[in-house]
């Protein structure tokens, strides 16, 4: 395809991001480099990688901390950007420079495609992203040299060749740590931060059936839009590299098959074929794919307020890599890519400042480094599970399990009245309808909003286009704290789905969208984090079980949890047509929802 093509293409997605508000500010500026009197020296080197079937030049500091030579040598660790960011964004240099000062190596360098690093933009694919973070790790190990001669001679090595070394980086700079690993079992430690796991559930999620199923989701269309085109304006940002970036396939600075993923959720078909090779290719640049080669200790920290990458993404990690015996252990703190990221709340992590010492999750990252990086094995590093707590206002804000998941399963079962309740004999007989338009009527989230700080629509149903279960009012001193994936397990009648479902393409299937609300006794009400289960129904003349995304709440005395299933989402692509969707309710045959609870009881 021409490069006029190609701009036709980023102005189509630049239109629909100017829809959707998400040019979401990047942090560009050039690194502060140490004085003298700093308790390290940074360098900037540039190294030339193979990637796949390119060569790549990647552009990186290296922090090296006072004292630190052959012959008193330091652990290192590698770190890299967010999305649309570069070794020289606040939180990659911030990080780099706090281990510096204690006493680590840090390189620090732009991921393909950012900042002033060569090569288009591949999605921190292993055989490519982790290949060209593997040429770092061969410059740590003195293997390599830098391009203009430089050697690294002062980190610790375990081996001929074999250097100690960590990593550790938020979202896109969590994910390149995983395929990093996977290709490269020199890497001692991980620490990944609200990053994925299956890229596929990711951005087009379906929550019905499994994640990783052949049926497809609901395009998470704003957010995809908004990074698709941060990645297209990079060749703008840095024009004098932009020939090195060319992807093709109708893309600027993506590779060819992201370039033919995007269209494909963008024309919101999804025949058989086609739609197969896609979610081959997205889950193939996903851990979901290659986690059984990771080795490395991994602690993974994950955000509740995070709708781009939600809590079952580190969650699905970590039984992957402990079922297989990688030791790993998780935590859930407040902030991810919505709503807090800017602004932790108070003695949250701050990656923005550096401040691993004043922080739980910042703690539990030096002892993490600490035992896998300096081998201190009486380093304590933490419960297996640790998630934290809005409410706590007195004692520690996290809570902590020697396992995961925690909480046991609670039953609300869906009354033809449009009840929860806890007992299958007071359902009552009933069934009620509501059906799709053909423009959406429900509203989570605008992503923008989140990332900028800005005011959201508050979530809305329209009338007609939902339903709703509501539970009795929390008892008295009774709090109830949900600590999961709720699950929900339904039956639904679509006579018209069923004429059309069995297509050969997928996007005749039923989509719906579960979520939770509090209610509040004076009847306002919060979407808990703003997430929603979107599902395409594998087929809906049977039963299907919708995972939500796992949460961190407490309904508190008084308030009630309502279950909503709703027909659209403006977040989100939704029906190809318009679908009436029944749902009846009997006590011998009715939806189930099933809460992981740790604390109190609905009754």
């Amino acid at each position: 395809m021409s490069r006029a093509a190609s701009r036709s293409v980023l102005r189509t997605s630049l239109a629909l991001l100017a829809s959707t508000a998400l040019a979401a500010p990047l942090a560009l500026t050039a690194p502060v480099h140490a004085s003298a009197t700093d308790p390290y020296t940074v360098s900037a080197l540039k190294v030339t990688v193979r990637a796949g079937d390119r060569t790549c030049s990647l552009d990186a500091d290296i922090y090296r901390p006072s004292g630190v030579d052959a012959a008193h040598p330091a652990p290192a660790v590698l770190t890299t950007n967010g999305f649309g960011g570069s070794k020289a964004d606040g939180s990659t240099d911030a990080i780099a420079k706090a281990l510096a000062a204690r006493g680590y190596v840090a390189l620090a360098y732009s991921g393909l495609g950012f900042g002033k690093s060569g090569c288009p933009i591949s999605l921190d694919d292993p055989r490519i992203d982790g290949r060209a973070a593997s040429g770092l790790v061969d410059l740590l190990a003195g293997t390599r040299a830098a391009d203009d001669g430089t050697r690294v001679d002062y980190v610790t090595q375990d081996g001929s060749g074999d250097p100690r070394v960590g990593m550790i980086g938020g979202s896109y700079g969590g994910a390149i740590q995983m395929a990093t690993a996977s290709v490269d079992h020199r890497i001692d430690a991980l620490i990944p931060l609200i990053t994925w796991n299956d890229l596929s559930y990711s951005l087009d999620p379906n929550n019905a059936g499994g994640a990783a199923g052949p049926v497809p989701g609901a395009y998470k269309y704003e957010w995809t839009n908004g990074f698709f085109l941060i990645g297209e304006a990079q060749g703008l940002l840095h024009p004098s590299l932009a020939a090195s970036r060319w992807g093709g396939a109708g893309c600027l600075h993506f590779v060819a098959p992201v370039c033919e993923t995007k269209r494909l959720l963008d024309s919101r078909r999804y025949p058989a074929g086609r739609t197969a090779a896609m979610l081959a290719y997205v889950r193939s640049v996903s851990p979901v794919s290659y986690l059984r080669s990771v080795k490395a200790p991994t602690l993974l920290v994950q955000g509740q307020d995070d709708t781009l990458f939600n809590l079952n993404e580190a969650a699905a990690t970590y039984r992957t890599l402990t079922a297989q015996g990688t030791p790993a252990k998780m935590i859930w703190q407040s902030w991810g890519h919505s709503g807090g990221m800017k602004n932790p709340a108070p003695g949250e992590l701050n990656l923005g400042k550096g401040d691993l010492e004043s922080s739980y999750v910042g703690g539990r990252i030096l002892a993490w480094f600490d035992r896998y990086l300096h081998h201190r094995k009486g380093a304590p590093t933490g419960p297996a599970f640790a998630y934290y707590r809005d409410w706590a206002t007195e004692g520690p804000t996290y809570a902590t399990s020697s396992r995961f998941p925690v909480g046991a399963g609670q039953k609300l079962y869906l009354s033809g009245d449009g009840r929860l309740v806890d007992d299958r004999t007071e359902v009552a007989r009933g069934s009620r309808t509501y059906r799709n338009h053909l423009l959406p009527t429900s509203h989570s989230e605008n992503p923008a909003a989140g990332l900028l700080g800005l005011p959201d629509l508050a979530p809305y149903d329209g009338r007609g286009t939902f339903l709703g279960w509501t539970s009795a009012p929390v008892a008295e001193g009774r709090p109830v704290d949900v600590v999961g994936a709720p699950r929900v397990t339904l039956k639904v009648i679509s006579p018209r789905t069923e004429r059309v479902q069995n297509s050969s393409d997928a996007a005749d299937k039923l989509v719906l969208f579960a979520k939770l609300y509090d209610v509040a006794p004076d009847g306002s009400k919060r979407l808990v984090h703003r997430l929603i289960a979107p599902a395409r129904v594998p087929d809906v003349t049977r039963q299907f079980t919708v995972e939500l995304p796992a949460i961190v709440h407490r309904y508190e005395p008084g308030h009630r949890l309502r279950l909503v299933i709703a027909a659209s989402d403006t977040a989100y692509a939704g029906n190809r047509g318009v679908k009436p969707v029944t749902v009846t309710s009997a006590p011998e045959d009715t939806g189930v929802l099933e809460l992981p609870v740790t604390q109190g009881a609905f009754g």
